[in-house]
């Protein structure tokens, strides 16, 4: 049974703007970025030891894509509760889980921060969240909590300080885009270096030093989805990228921007980088 603590009905405060908005298309990202990144969080479970029988918080469960593989990890014998701030969405959740049969998972609207829960967890996971919180050591201090003493501490966050990096003169239209997610993602006050930042939150609030690593989806291929993704990735962001006057729907251009991408792939003969992100996993008590 879960509740909401008393101060739950204040939510936490100065927390960034979530950077891609709340759209029926965003939705849709998000189903598509489980294209892209699902496999690497799937190794992240594994790695970290979630199995069948386990009971697994999600937090920040969007439209459920990391929930429901949980579901499938942990089998009937487990249980997965996924929490997000946004009601709406978890009826997209809630929908997808019944359209495949998974009756071991729920979907709770809050704030994991302030929620309670009655019963204690095996494990707590989480992918692209801690980047959006305004202080998240203070934040993964108050989530571990909902963990059993030996519990385990998963997540996956993306590192856009990298993308310097990976610029070059040959293909100023990937490193135009590579500015401007970085600007827009900085006006919205997001942790640009949670991915790397997530071995400070770990060790500051007491788990041993978590197992890392660094996922790069990269490709070139004609058919590639990560160019389809990342069209995607920028009519979620276009309207904060006109707020902020980082640039103008015109100089965007989402409807030719696959196209454009691939072109430079072929010409600069360098393949294209989507978001760079990291790995963490550790066990309390360990």
């Amino acid at each position: 049974m879960t509740k909401n603590s008393s101060d739950s009905l204040h939510p936490i405060h100065r927390d960034a703007n979530y950077t891609l908005g709340r759209t029926s298309h965003e939705t849709k990202r998000l189903i598509e970025q489980s294209k892209i990144y699902g496999e690497s969080t799937r190794l992240l479970c594994e790695w970290a030891g979630i199995h069948k029988g386990m009971r697994v918080l999600d937090i920040g469960s969007g439209a459920g894509d990391v929930s429901l593989m949980i579901a499938e990890i942990v089998g009937s014998s487990g249980q997965v509760v996924g929490v997000d701030v946004n009601p709406a969405i978890l009826e997209t959740a809630r929908q997808r889980a019944a359209n495949v049969g998974l009756k071991n998972v729920e979907f709770i609207a809050g704030d994991a921060r302030t929620l309670h829960f009655e019963d204690k967890f095996d494990a707590l996971v989480g992918r692209f969240v801690l980047m959006y919180m305004a202080d998240p050591v203070t934040a993964l201090k108050k989530l571990i909590t909902h963990l059993k003493l030996d519990g385990i501490v998963a997540f996956q966050e993306p590192e856009y300080t990298l993308y310097p990096a990976v610029s070059h003169p040959s293909t100023p239209l990937m490193s135009q885009l590579y500015e401007w997610i970085l600007d827009v993602f900085q006006h919205s006050g997001a942790h640009l270096d949670m991915g790397i930042g997530l071995y400070r939150a770990f060790v500051e609030i007491g788990l041993p030093p978590p197992e890392m690593h660094l996922h790069a989806p990269i490709g070139a291929e004609g058919d590639w989805t990560g160019y389809r993704y990342m069209v995607t990735i920028f009519q979620s962001l276009l309207p904060l990228i006109e707020k902020y006057g980082i640039a103008t729907a015109e100089e965007v251009d989402v409807d030719t921007l696959a196209e454009r991408l691939h072109n430079e792939v072929l010409l600069s003969k360098r393949p294209f980088f989507l978001p760079l992100h990291v790995t963490a996993h550790a066990r309390l008590g360990s």
